[in-house]
């Protein structure tokens, strides 16, 4: 570096220098998007939520341009082309294998919205080649890999967002912020309810794949087995291999939400699920009907998915034949969240007089006053788009606390169904390391805590 004629070099300057000289080398190999550069942007997963992300991204043609696609099905693939040409009137590169996706040098960031069993491994192959990412929700299939995917986004310094888009929703950031403040006092229990009404998947017998459909791919870090209808498309989400169950489908939503208002750090002390298939004679493996309580010592979490008819809770009126949202309740009062809005209700009996004090229960004659009605603004249900605004901010900025859903939180998420389907398909209470996460007095329970891998598809222990 050339220094002026009579100029000293400072503590301050050889560190300027050395700023410089790291910043040149990671930019060398990551290269660093200006303000008014537009992110070349990769998108991996062409099923229905793909299509959702090619829609979403167009919409951002100033902040980003959709540069390739991938997907194991041809059919997808030549779909997805024609949807990107009929949008922004230009033609993305293809490609059928990720790894060639994310090396290319043309590519600055990758969407990902894949099945739960490929969430992990994308996203650590593209953090090892200098892509930023943002993955569907829920974060990961297993709490190993949940772990292994912050390791990765910190180790490359990548933006990792998970796609938990309550995160970027006005009135549940506002309702957040409430309980913050105290508005209902001490948070003391949290509910996620996921009533979410679904069917039966029948049975579909096994098959050779359609054409153009790399099975073999598709599966990656699953075990081989054959191909079905039913293994294959939205319903692979409710066989174990793949999916996670409702509870880490639509449920790991409104866990984030329970673990974001709770306020509670690190693992719970037990967590207990029940639970199982019941009316439905099919091939779906994972619950239909669940229920699960984490216990913290101090507070207490529920979650409750049903996907057979069931009425709302709380006092939001029944709306739809799904009823999704959560329940928090303090000393002080009570909040109710749905994707409508929330209500908080307090107490008339926050502060006792001492003729109040001394009065039987009964007697007191409390009640709970409506004090907050707030409804959600317009486009606060659909909030996958201003998430993705978000995430593409994100990456312009290289500070991964911008995000409102970084890999940290969506994999707490996530770890927290791993831990609820955990202990219902084991059916018994499972004691946590408050530290580590791991069971504490059950091999059986940590052998789930990662899976069989199958080469070469295989999440490392060192990302």
């Amino acid at each position: 570096m050339y220094w002026p004629k009579g100029s000293v070099m400072t503590h301050t300057s050889r560190r300027q220098i050395l700023r410089a000289a790291s910043a040149a080398i990671a930019t060398a190999q990551f290269p660093i998007l200006g303000a008014n550069d537009r992110i070349a942007l990769g998108v991996v997963g062409l099923g229905g939520r793909g299509t959702d992300h090619l829609n979403y991204y167009a919409d951002y043609p100033n902040d980003c341009r959709l540069a390739a696609v991938c997907d194991v099905s041809q059919t997808a693939r030549e779909r997805a082309v024609a949807l990107v040409q009929k949008r922004v009137n230009y033609r993305p590169s293809e490609f059928s294998d990720m790894r060639a996706l994310f090396d290319s040098k043309e590519i600055d960031a990758v969407t990902l919205p894949l099945p739960n069993h490929w969430h992990a491994l994308a996203t650590i192959w593209a953090c090892q080649a200098g892509k930023d990412v943002y993955v569907e929700k829920p974060a990961s299939h297993n709490l190993f890999e949940a772990v292994q995917m912050v390791a990765a986004a910190r180790k490359y310094q990548r933006m990792v967002q998970v796609g938990s888009q309550g995160r970027s929703i006005t009135h549940k950031q506002r309702a957040m912020q409430l309980l913050r403040e105290g508005m209902i006092g001490q948070v003391y229990h949290a509910r996620g309810l996921c009533y979410r009404r679904r069917f039966s998947i029948g049975h579909a017998p096994d098959a050779p794949p359609p054409a153009g459909l790399d099975w073999d791919r598709f599966l990656g870090p699953a075990q081989m087995k054959p191909y079905s209808r039913n293994k294959y498309a939205y319903n692979w989400h409710w066989f174990w291999d793949t999916g996670n169950g409702d509870i880490g489908n639509q449920g790991v939503h409104e866990m984030d939400i329970c673990l974001w208002g709770t306020q509670q750090g690190g693992w719970p002390l037990s967590v207990t699920s029940t639970g199982g298939k019941y009316i439905w004679k099919d091939d779906q493996q994972t619950p239909n009907t669940q229920h699960a309580v984490f216990d913290f010592g101090e507070a207490q979490l529920s979650f409750d998915v049903r996907n057979l008819p069931t009425p709302p809770e709380g006092l939001l009126p029944m709306k739809r034949r799904s009823f999704i949202g959560n329940i928090f309740y303090g000393d002080l009062g009570f909040l109710v969240i749905d994707p409508d809005g929330f209500q908080v209700y307090q107490s008339t009996l926050k502060t006792l007089s001492p003729e109040q004090a001394a009065m039987p229960d009964t007697q007191r004659g409390e009640k709970y006053e409506k004090i907050l009605d707030e409804k959600a603004v317009e486009g606060d249900e659909e909030a996958t788009k201003p998430h993705m605004k978000n995430f593409l901010d994100g990456v312009r900025s290289r500070d991964y606390r911008k995000l409102n859903a970084d890999i940290a939180i969506g994999a707490r998420a996530a770890s927290f169904c791993h831990l609820a389907n955990i202990s219902q398909r084991l059916g018994r209470t499972l004691r946590v390391s408050r530290s580590t996460g791991r069971f504490l007095d059950s091999e059986e329970a940590n052998a789930l805590y990662s899976r069989d891998y199958r080469e070469p598809y295989v999440v490392p222990t060192v990302v």
